[in-house]
């Protein structure tokens, strides 16, 4: 619980913050040396990418428009040497953090690295892995892995995007330091960590 309380604190400073600007920051496709010729474990093959303005993360995708999903590849450098955790999602219906769908990846107290989607319903989300009906974006291929050598983390998973709401989605990035609990604590309130929101077209 009051891991879930402090959560729920980050979250309403985030929504503070991003509702007194209301400004997104537009993530466009780009080829960098740590973008476009990053290479990955297995050799996946992501045909577009954008380097995120905030947390040094950057986003790898493929969107498919026959079947409107789109597989992505989040790298985020490893907080606090492995001990925290970090999350990408879409919000499909609205700007701020209420109704975020997310996929958040940690080290689990049993030492593997854990990868699910959960949901931010509220602003006291529970953190805990949703449940398939409870998603309003259906989501697969969900996992994760440590780059050692770039000490980053990489979260892989294939979203099926809303029918006929287009492309362009608002998306929310975000890393914390530390895990209480096997649940996801508090990030810092201050900073990146406020910022770390924009708008993505998986088109481009």
């Amino acid at each position: 619980m009051a891991a879930s309380r402090r959560v729920a604190i980050s979250l309403l400073l985030l929504v503070a913050a991003m509702a007194s600007s209301f400004s997104f920051s537009p993530c466009t496709a780009q080829s960098s040396s740590s973008c476009a010729s990053y290479t990955f474990s297995s050799n996946q093959q992501y045909g577009s990418c954008a380097t995120l303005p905030r947390l040094g993360a950057t986003l790898h995708y493929n969107y498919t428009a026959a079947a409107s999903t789109v597989a992505v590849a989040f790298r985020a450098p490893q907080p606090a040497g492995g001990k925290g955790w970090v999350a990408w999602g879409i919000n499909p219906s609205g700007s701020g953090m209420v109704g975020t769908q997310a996929v958040v990846a940690f080290r689990h107290s049993n030492g593997s690295l854990v990868a699910y989607p959960t949901v931010l319903g509220s602003y006291a989300p529970s953190m805990a892995p949703a449940a398939a009906k409870d998603l309003a974006l259906p989501v697969s291929g969900v996992s994760a892995e440590e780059n050692g050598k770039a000490k980053e983390v990489v979260v892989y998973a294939t979203v099926a995007l809303p029918a006929g709401k287009g492309t362009k989605f608002n998306h929310v990035w975000q890393q914390g330091s530390s895990v209480a609990g096997d649940v996801p604590a508090a990030h810092p309130t201050s900073g990146d960590n406020v910022l770390s929101v924009g708008s993505i077209d998986f088109s481009k």
